[in-house]
């Protein structure tokens, strides 16, 4: 890439050298790593480990707000200080706002896990960006992201969602300007600095997509409830004692 332009992975959820190395080879130049229920500190500590010259792994937090039953997510990018999943969306959402982060609505409207239409509609003053393509979905529900950043004039943006390496590559957001550090990246996004929505519709990226489909319900069955239910307190549950108890208050477990 020029160094008038960038292409941000907005959301991946694996990282090792296979990965970036992929990335590399797709002309990706920035990887926003947020895994599920893993601490701030773990993860920064493995975007560091893994960014290299080529491509810059920036740190970031999706948060699980709500219940189980109605939960909303919410993409956190420039933390300082880490948030613990299963608080009250309000509260999560002053917490990203005290810190200064870019605060981005992943796939709007997908099941119970996503702010609806409406509740876009009702904080999109506190919202920086809105998913519009999401390369783990499919046209219907990537639409619905589409059509609500339109509607609400909230700028959109694009991202593999890859739980799985191969999805690396799959889609991404082309800012137009450098954005490589987490600083320039957290500016952009809160500047709504102008981006395009990259994806590849390959016959191999759609395989791959498929792949990554077939991977979601066991990523939002057995693999959720073994994390909350059977595997003990998990590192992002407020009442851990790394929180120090400052969110026992908001908590909803």
């Amino acid at each position: 890439m020029s160094d008038a332009a960038t292409r941000v992975d907005l959301h991946v959820k694996v990282l090792d050298e296979r990965v970036v190395e992929r990335a590399r080879e797709a002309g990706v130049d920035v990887l926003v790593y947020a895994p599920h229920f893993t601490r701030l500190p773990r993860i920064r500590a493995r975007a560091e480990r893994y960014s290299t010259d080529e491509v810059t792994v920036v740190p970031a937090r999706e948060v699980f707000t709500g219940d189980w039953r109605n939960r909303r997510h919410l993409l956190g990018i420039g933390l300082s200080d880490p948030i613990p999943d299963f608080i009250t969306y309000e509260a999560a959402l002053a917490e990203f706002e005290r810190q200064d982060a870019a605060i981005l609505v992943p796939h709007p409207e997908f099941l119970n896990v996503s702010l609806t239409r409406a509740e876009v509609s009702a904080y999109r003053d506190r919202i920086h960006a809105v998913e519009t393509y999401n390369a783990k979905l499919f046209d219907p529900q990537n639409s619905r992201g589409r059509r609500i950043s339109e509607l609400f004039d909230t700028p959109g943006f694009g991202s593999s969602y890859a739980h799985l390496r191969g999805t690396i590559g799959a889609a991404w957001t082309e800012f137009e300007r450098d954005v490589r550090g987490e600083d320039g990246l957290v500016d952009a996004l809160r500047d709504r600095v102008d981006r395009t929505v990259v994806k590849q519709t390959d016959p191999a990226t759609t395989a791959r997509r498929l792949v990554e489909f077939a991977h979601l319900g066991f990523e939002n069955s057995y693999g959720k409830l073994d994390r909350l239910f059977l595997s003990g307190m998990e590192p992002t549950n407020p009442r851990h004692i790394a929180y120090s108890g400052r969110f026992d208050d908001v908590a909803v477990y």
